[in-house]
């Protein structure tokens, strides 16, 4: 059997972290079995389905580093293979139709409650004779559902899960104005799309006992249902708004890599041994559903952020100057010059040892671009030109003016000759200088940073601290 998955988003206008992952997994099994990994757009919800909001959708995945097989498949464009599945289930005997009034379904949701019953609908149409029905009602479609006996699943990750039918009601798979129900059309497009496999959220779980019934009355073969745990915030709790980030967009926007990400939410809920970081070719080469756990997970940004400090070191100076670009233009006001990027990239290794997120690159790199403006909003780089800083970094200028030649070696060498000539730590000339370059007092190595910006700009920025003869 080849292998077919699909991720099946309703566009809300953000691909959910949580479908982030669910898509990562779909993705990864197709490509660990050499199979097909399909997307479908569930996009019956007029409303919600905007164009920007698929856009979204589609964007996300773009970015997250996922792709798929085929074209984009739209539910709404498979409502007459749905309506005609329902049909079929009518003639058959295996569904029939529903007079029930709004406020009839109502009251039977209250009385049913009130006895402890999970079946709120209670089939009161079900053998009833269609001519009885009242004048003026547009009927909803219900397929009948087993009314004893329970219902088994064998769950590729959840193992083997059983309901009870009692509490399972006759599900709608029309309604009243003939469009079909969400039930319905996931199990007609799953069978169109030949899906093997159906790998979503446990919270689909209940979901799965239904369309079981569906596939089973429409003569059709389930496919296998593997109902991955849904992840938590820190707190244990449903993930959600206070948590922080939701989208993968505001985690790109934060400032992480998409294979950080894709490393990151494949270890939340599978495991290969101890292993943590798992490059993407290792990753379709081990993952396999029986490595997915049971429990629910818990999102934890210091473990993200060790992670995305890895993929960041690991990558070249290159792709990270482009990365940061953005937001370096974004962060000084205006487009950067091409010199500027080239000091960027030079200086990447020494910036990137110390980042965690391209946001913490972008912002540490931005003095290879920008000169420090004053009043210095780091108070400990303002604090250290204070005093007698300026004397020393006239002294200091001096020094540097006259070098023959510009490396990190003899830089360090000249200006702990003058601290000594001056008769004072060396701390007390380096951290002026650093203050006077950088803006902070903590950058990459002090004599990196002076070689990469090259004499002019050095003597420039030191020249350029208030109080300066």
């Amino acid at each position: 059997m080849s292998v077919v998955t699909r991720f099946a988003p309703s566009p809300t206008g953000y691909l959910h972290i949580g479908g982030a992952r669910t898509a990562l997994f779909n993705w990864l099994f197709a490509r660990h079995h050499g199979g097909t990994c399909r997307l479908r757009i569930e996009d019956t919800d007029r409303k919600r389905s905007t164009p920007d909001a698929i856009r979204a959708i589609v964007d996300g995945l773009e970015w997250f580093g996922l792709d798929w097989d085929d074209a984009v498949v739209y539910q709404s464009e498979n409502a007459a293979a749905h309506a005609a599945a329902a049909t079929r289930l009518l003639e058959e005997g295996r569904a029939y139709r529903c007079y029930c009034s709004p406020e009839e379904l109502a009251e039977m949701r209250e009385s049913a409650r009130a006895a402890g019953s999970a079946r709120l609908y209670d089939g009161r149409w079900r053998d009833r004779d269609p001519a009885e029905a009242p004048a003026g009602v547009d009927p909803v479609v219900r397929i009948k559902m087993p009314l004893e006996g329970e219902t088994v699943i064998e769950d590729a990750v959840q193992g083997t899960v059983r309901i009870a039918n009692d509490q399972l009601d006759d599900f709608v798979l029309l309604r009243g104005d003939g469009t079909p129900t969400y039930m319905l059309s996931v199990v007609v497009d799953d069978r169109e799309m030949d899906i093997t496999h159906v790998i979503r959220g446990d919270d689909h779980l209940t979901n799965a006992f239904r369309q079981y019934h569906l596939y089973r009355a429409l003569g059709w073969d389930t496919p296998v249902f593997a109902h991955i745990p849904l992840i938590h915030g820190p707190d244990g709790k449903k993930l959600s708004k206070r948590h922080g980030a939701l989208s993968v967009e505001a985690y790109r926007d934060l400032g992480y890599l998409p294979a950080a990400l894709r490393n990151y939410l494949l270890r939340l809920g599978w495991a290969h041994g101890d292993d943590e970081v798992i490059p993407t070719d290792k990753a379709i080469e081990w993952f396999d559903l029986d490595g997915v756990g049971r429990s629910p997970s818990r999102m934890d940004f210091a473990k993200l952020d060790s992670l995305n400090a890895v993929y960041i070191r690991e990558t070249d100076a290159a792709a990270l100057t482009s990365l940061i670009r953005p937001r370096l233009e974004e962060l000084a006001g205006c487009a950067i010059e091409p010199d500027a990027l080239d000091r960027v990239a030079a200086g990447m290794d020494g910036l990137k040892e110390r980042a965690k997120t391209l946001v913490d690159l972008a912002d540490a790199a931005l003095f290879y671009v920008q000169r420090p403006r004053y009043p210095l909003a780091v108070a400990k780089a303002a604090k250290a030109l204070r005093g007698d800083a300026p004397n020393l970094l006239a002294a200091a200028a001096d020094t540097l003016q006259t070098l023959e030649t510009w490396d990190a070696g003899d830089l360090e060498a000249a200006l702990r000759a003058r601290a000594d000539n001056l008769n004072v730590g060396f701390g007390k000339i380096a951290q002026p200088i650093r203050a006077a370059l950088t803006g902070s007092n903590a950058s990459p190595s002090l004599f990196e940073v002076m070689e990469i910006l090259g004499r002019e700009e050095c003597l420039a920025r030191l020249r350029a601290v208030p109080g300066m003869v």
